[in-house]
């Protein structure tokens, strides 16, 4: 079946369980169902692919623990695809993605710091940026506070003008692919509008949890396939515990514990289980 004819009701589902809104934040609320079709088409349609993540918290010396989880997954699901995958992110969370990867047994060779000085982005077609900031329209990095994060944030959203295709999945407005709500998010975050991303992608994924939106994804990709592509309840908790091992801290409460966004590991595997059941994945998966 093409993705761009995902099934109406699980493109619905999809939305209704990661950009719910329960996060209390604007962006989510932009979510379209048909988001998710042509997100999962770039997908198929590419060879190989880099997903880009990782957002350092300078307070506390860390990764936070969105983005590295919800990276992983999809990468490893795009290579059960049969597609060519690489992890990209700095030398600043380099540590906590390798940790997460191998939680689930992904290579960490194949993760990579993008920043380094022998890095080759040669050869990829797609770039799929997850929970990674991006430059605002006076060329400065912020993080939902409003404090300025350029200092410890390379810039590795310039990569979208290297003339490949690119999705972008953010939660908070100033992540990469969220230039394309540029019309919209000022009127939704008043506050914060001076601040938000301007760098557009192909599509993008407006979500409650940047996490989830790159499991919804991975949960398109499944539906198409007919064979879950994404993790067992027991490697999310793993991941998140290799992730506080490694320091990585919650972006919200700056806590070093397994949520994220302030929302506890529970939580986080339900909206698993959610997904799964939403594209008729085994309960048990």
């Amino acid at each position: 079946m093409g993705y761009d004819g995902l099934a109406p009701d699980v493109a619905s589902r999809l939305t209704e369980i990661a950009a719910s809104g329960v996060a209390g934040r604007g962006p989510s609320s932009l979510c379209k169902d048909e988001l998710w079709g042509r997100a999962a088409g770039l997908l198929e349609g590419a060879r190989e692919i880099a997903v880009i993540s990782g957002f350092y918290v300078p307070s506390e010396s860390s990764a936070e623990t969105d983005g590295p989880t919800g990276s992983l997954v999809l990468a490893r699901a795009l290579c059960r695809a049969g597609k060519g995958v690489r992890v990209w992110t700095d030398s600043y969370c380099l540590g906590a993605f390798k940790s997460c990867a191998s939680a689930i047994g992904f290579p960490e060779g194949w993760v990579e710091d993008a920043t380094a000085p022998a890095f080759d982005r040669a050869g990829t077609d797609l770039l799929v940026y997850v929970e990674r900031l991006g430059r605002a329209a006076d060329g400065a990095y912020y993080d939902m506070r409003g404090r300025d994060l350029t200092r410890w944030t390379a810039a590795l959203d310039s990569f979208v003008s290297c003339g490949v295709k690119t999705i972008g999945i953010g939660d908070g407005g100033n992540e990469v692919g969220m230039g394309n709500y540029a019309d919209s998010l000022p009127d939704l975050m008043p506050g914060y509008s001076e601040c938000l991303c301007v760098v557009k992608t192909d599509v993008c994924l407006p979500v409650d949890v940047s996490n989830w939106g790159a499991y919804a994804l991975v949960s398109a990709l499944s539906h198409g396939r007919g064979v879950w592509l994404g993790q067992s309840a027991r490697e999310e908790s793993s991941m998140l515990r290799a992730l506080v091992a490694s320091g990585a801290v919650d972006g919200v409460t700056k806590k070093n514990e397994t949520s994220v966004d302030g929302i506890p590991l529970e939580r986080q595997l339900e909206v698993l289980a959610l997904l799964a059941e939403a594209v008729g994945m085994p309960s048990g998966f």
